[in-house]
This record gives structure tokens, C-alpha cells and sequence, in this order.
């Protein structure tokens, strides 16, 4: 990827309110665009909520007094945050990336399935769903989320949108989130599979080992380095 060598990173320990976390977002994007800010990338947890997509269905909205609901500006569907999972807001000019939306997507999957290898998930793409797919092996059990097995799982969401070609919103991966918190919607549209994570498949990891090696696979993967923001 030809991008900037340096790239401002932030951490958000306390769960950051939605709305308050787009309009910062939003004004950082600005920033970028006219050259006074430098990219970031936000590693944050939400309260539990859901968002909608700007393909997101009425009718897959179940439980619509289960959670705040919030509807947002970036690609896709209905889909689920909450503590346990990681999320990663990723503001990235794409001038820089001759201007190649899908190129950048497909980085974005491929720092996402770096990622899990280094727990011993093999996380997928599928052409058809959007986001990283693990298979859920026929015959093994171990997977407590699941009903069935031989089945697949979705284990990461993702969501971008670009202003004036900087990319924002991003990615989120499910660590050690409450699943059965997605049970009021269809989660991304896709009602004959489910969603998992590292803690549902069996691994440890706590979110401070999972954030170390996301950092790592996000400078190798964009060719950056992450410069803690100040």
C-alpha cells in the first residue's frame, strides 16, 4: 500500500458513546481532508447497541426496544457493538491509494484474517457476505454459540465510507462480546448463519493480547507505523 509512514493512533479504554464517537470521527475526517490532521486509527468499545447500515432492512430490526438503535452513514446492514468487541475506526486518505476503494477493503479483510491466524482461527472471505467467515468444523464441538455444526460464523463486521476520498468508519472483531446481544436484529442481512468469536471458538486471548497483534498486522498490512496520539 503506498500510504503515509506514520499514522496517529488512538485507544479509548472507557465504553464511548456512538453519536459523540461519529461527530468526532466526522471532524477528524474534515481535518485530514484539508491537511490538519494527521490519519488515525481508534481503537475503541461501544455500549451495547445496534446500527443501521445504509442498506439496512426494517424487518431485520427484531427487537427494535432491545438496544438504542442508530442510524449511520457507512455501508451494509444491521449489526451489533458492545463490550467484548474490538472496534476500529480507521481514517485513511485514500489519495494516497490511487483512489482505490476496494483495494482498501480488501487490505481491511486481509488485516482482520492476519489477525486471527495468530490465535489459530482461519478466518475467510466470502463473495456473497460481506465481513471475515470462520468454518465451524462438522463433528467438533467446543462451539457454544452454535447450534449446528459444519455451518459457518461470522467473527468480524465491516463498514467504510468515503468523504472526499478519505475513508472512515472500519472494522470490528469479536473478542468476548454477549452473542445472544444479537438477537434483535438479522445481523448484516444473513439470517442462515451466525456470528461468533475468539471466546466462542475456544480462545483465551483477552483484549490486550487481540489489540497488540492488531496493531502489528495494521503496520504490516498498510505499511505504516503507529504513532500514539498525544
Amino acid at each position: 500500500m503506498d500510504m503515509s509512514s506514520n499514522i496517529a493512533f488512538r485507544q479509548s479504554d472507557a465504553p464511548q458513546p456512538y453519536e459523540a464517537t461519529i461527530a468526532e470521527m466526522k471532524a477528524r475526517v474534515a481535518a485530514i481532508q484539508a491537511g490538519e490532521a494527521p490519519e488515525l486509527l481508534w481503537f475503541l468499545e461501544h455500549p451495547p447497541l445496534y446500527t443501521a447500515g445504509t442498506s439496512a432492512k426494517d424487518t431485520d430490526l427484531i427487537d427494535p426496544d432491545r438496544f438504542p438503535v442508530f442510524k449511520t452513514g457507512r455501508g451494509g446492514q444491521y449489526t451489533y457493538h458492545g463490550p467484548g468487541q474490538r472496534v476500529a475506526y480507521v481514517m485513511l486518505d485514500l489519495r494516497r491509494m490511487k483512489k482505490d476503494v476496494r483495494a482498501y477493503v480488501s487490505a481491511l479483510e486481509q488485516w482482520l484474517i492476519r489477525s486471527l491466524a495468530h490465535f489459530d482461527v482461519v478466518g475467510e472471505c466470502r463473495a456473497d457476505r460481506v465481513g471475515i467467515w470462520v468454518k465451524r468444523p462438522a463433528g467438533v464441538m467446543g462451539y457454544p454459540n452454535s447450534n449446528a455444526l459444519g455451518g459457518e460464523d461470522k467473527i468480524g463486521a465491516l463498514g467504510v465510507r468515503v468523504r472526499k476520498w478519505i475513508a472512515f468508519h472500519g472494522i470490528a472483531l469479536n473478542v468476548a462480546p454477549d452473542l445472544s446481544h444479537y438477537g434483535g436484529i438479522v445481523p448484516c442481512g444473513v439470517s442462515d448463519h451466525d456470528v461468533t468469536s475468539l471466546n466462542d471458538l475456544g480462545k483465551s486471548a483477552d483484549m490486550t493480547a487481540v489489540d497488540d497483534v492488531l496493531k502489528k498486522e495494521f503496520e504490516k498490512t498498510f505499511s505504516v507505523t503507529l504513532t500514539p496520539e498525544r
